[in-house]
């Protein structure tokens, strides 16, 4: 299945998002997965104030992988940014259902910073 991650992390130090993109990277590679594309969207204020960890977090520092991979590794995945304190929040979406003519649709994860 082809999974949609984007990660939310507290500001102020790229090499944390490097790590927990790698960390999140390596267990997909463990597991058997294959990582599509990896996206570093920079920070940005988020929605909504966010506390977590007994800290009120105003911005985030945005990420999104994607990646092919089975619901357990999905699971693994979501599991392991849940227990990482300098994770703010990660969603995980599931685009397709790993079928070549479903996977083409998918592009290159863009983000519309005009709107």
């Amino acid at each position: 299945m082809l999974y949609e991650l984007i990660g939310i992390v507290r500001p102020g130090n790229l090499a944390e998002v490097k790590e927990i993109v790698l960390t999140a990277g390596q267990l997909v590679l463990q597991q058997g997965g294959v990582i599509r594309s990896v996206a570093n969207w920079g920070v940005f204020a988020l929605p909504k104030a966010i506390s977590k960890h007994q800290m009120r977090h105003f911005n985030g520092h945005y990420f999104v992988m994607r990646y092919d991979a089975g619901a357990s590794t999905q699971e693994a995945v979501r599991s392991t940014l849940a227990l990482d304190p300098r994770v703010i929040r990660s969603s995980s979406v599931k685009l397709g259902d790993g079928k070549l003519e479903t996977l083409s649709r998918f592009g290159q994860v863009r983000w519309d910073r005009t709107g």
